[in-house]
């Protein structure tokens, strides 16, 4: 830049131009002063974070990165943080282009508050993509939110995709809503649905998730149904022994016949310790109840 002038020798042109090397020079040295004053205040800022704080704001910049591998391990590692701060610096990474961060992200925000965390998950039971659904209903399912018990219904009962829909019978169980009761009863009885003679493994999961989950709800509502699951011959014998270890957990009297049915009859030994363990609970609960 200054290599560019030249110096006139006269009097007034020497003064000039010693003038303008002058200038020029303050203008350089300001231009360096702003730019130390400015790394001096990034410097300053970084040093009154906290090491949790600096360790958030360097896996907040790694989402930043080309590489899907780099932004799922920095999901990760502020899902591990187990800190409300961290969930939501990883929040942006709901809306990354790809499906497998995107569900590195349902899991990373699960230390925000319930409802909050579920807000953030829900739209992404609409993804495009299954795997991004299926993560995204049990991510809420953890976060015990019931924010979301009415999509997650409709999500169980007509989503194309079962481990979508098992998923979502998963969740509605943790969450413990009863107002989940009716949607996970349809799917246990089959009503409005075509039964059919079997089930492909996929299908019976489903089912079997429901029961679990009616079993956790613990609503004594529920008997009748699972009752009628564990009758049903169609089912899997998991599926019945999931029925008999619900009623067993909703501990209601009213099904110590069926059980005693069941074990009287069935010759399964997996299901008749089911049985057994269901009724040893229940007649627990009933004479501990007595005994108050």
């Amino acid at each position: 830049m200054l290599d560019n002038f030249k110096l006139d020798r006269g009097p007034y042109g020497l003064r000039s131009s010693r003038l303008i090397l002058l200038v020029a020079l303050l203008m350089v040295g300001g231009l360096a002063s702003a730019d130390l004053v400015e790394a001096r205040r990034v410097t300053t800022q970084q040093e009154r974070l906290t090491p949790i704080q600096r360790e958030i704001e360097r896996q907040r910049q790694r989402l930043s990165s080309t590489e899907v591998e780099d932004r799922r391990d920095a999901l990760m590692r502020l899902g591990n943080l187990k800190r409300p701060e961290a969930s939501r610096a990883a929040a942006v990474a709901l809306n990354d282009a790809s499906p497998t961060v995107r569900v590195a992200a349902t899991h990373a925000v699960l230390s925000l508050p319930p409802n909050e965390a579920a807000a953030l998950l829900i739209p992404l039971l609409k993804d495009k993509d299954e795997f991004v659904r299926r993560e995204a209903a049990f991510a809420i399912g953890k976060s015990r939110s019931r924010a979301a018990t009415t999509i997650l219904a409709d999500l169980m009962l007509h989503d194309k995709k079962p481990s979508v829909r098992g998923a979502a019978a998963v969740a509605l169980g943790q969450t413990g809503d009863e107002a989940a009761l009716p949607a996970l009863s349809q799917v246990v009885t089959g009503q409005g649905s075509k039964k059919k003679k079997s089930k492909s493994l996929e299908e019976e999961f489903v089912v079997r998730a429901a029961v679990r989950s009616l079993g956790q709800i613990g609503s004594r509502a529920s008997v009748p149904t699972l009752i009628s699951a564990l009758q049903d011959e169609t089912n899997s014998i998991e599926t019945r022994r999931e029925a008999a270890t619900a009623l067993g957990l909703i501990g209601d009297p009213a099904a110590l016949p069926a059980l005693q049915a069941a074990f009287a009859t069935n010759a399964d030994p997996y299901l008749s310790e089911a049985v057994r363990a269901a009724i040893r609970q229940i007649n627990h609960a009933n004479t501990k109840g007595a005994g108050n």
